[in-house]
């Protein structure tokens, strides 16, 4: 199968770049944005090594930069009474729920390290949740005109990135085990008439979330040739300029 590597985007080392991994359990969405918009700051300044923040979010409705509020289908008394916080963004897409249960991820990527090529990167984080599926016994893939990755006409997980200076934040959500119910509420990415799957709905049992959790770690740095560590991300942001990333921004080949 075809990685993001196998395309030859200028690559000069099979050497595994190391990558931060900052895993939360449970963070509430506006400190995970918060966290984002500083490492892409810390990146714009001066060396600082990419991040990726791998959590899930407590109820959270978040509307992308073509979002439109008529995809909200309930009302703010609905929302208040479920405790579903509503944010705009910067990121690419419409409107997106996230909750317990569903695993989020964060690349705060410089992508001069993958060629520059915004395609090919989000074609990558496709093919680690297609691989993510595929251990878990799903077969998922994707379609030619909506981004993100669909068990038959269900979508599974959803993709929106915001660049800022070549600098890739915002990222993915693949759907463990969340509220389906809170899906109604909402116009999933603004388009009619799809509708949202989960594993837990596909498989007909519970999922592990710290398996789906090794799973997405792991074809991360297969298919982007990284090593992750992990770190306190506060307590690096913290250090403000004393990172090195000369020997890690080098473009590399995937697995």
């Amino acid at each position: 199968m075809e990685t993001w590597g196998s395309k030859d985007l200028n690559p000069v080392s099979r050497t595994r770049r190391e990558v931060y991994l900052a895993d939360y359990a449970l963070l509430p969405y506006e400190e995970a944005l918060n966290l984002q918009r500083r490492v892409v700051s810390q990146k714009m300044e001066g060396p600082f090594p990419d991040t990726l923040l791998l959590l899930e979010h407590p109820p959270v409705i978040t509307l992308g930069r073509r979002g439109r509020g008529e995809n909200i289908r309930v009302s703010e008394e609905i929302l208040r009474r479920e405790k579903i916080d509503v944010f705009h963004v910067e990121r690419g897409g419409d409107v997106t729920y996230h909750g317990p249960g569903q695993i989020v991820g964060y690349p705060v990527f410089a992508l001069a390290n993958y060629g520059k090529d915004i395609a090919g990167f989000v074609w990558s984080i496709e093919e680690v949740l297609i691989r993510v599926c595929r251990d878990m016994g799903i077969t998922a893939g994707r379609r030619s005109v909506n981004r993100g990755v669909w068990v038959g006409e269900k979508k599974i997980a959803s993709i929106g990135l915001a660049v800022r200076r070549w600098i890739s934040f915002h990222g993915f959500a693949l759907n463990g085990a969340p509220d389906m119910e809170h899906f109604r509420f909402i116009t999933p990415c603004g388009l009619t008439g799809v509708e949202i799957t989960s594993m837990a709905e596909v498989l007909g049992t519970t999922v592990d979330p710290g398996r789906l959790r090794e799973a997405v770690c792991r074809h991360f740095e297969e298919i982007f040739c990284i090593r992750f560590r992990g770190v306190d991300l506060v307590q690096e942001l913290n250090k403000g300029g004393e990172h090195d990333c000369s020997q890690r921004s080098e473009i590399q080949h995937g697995a």
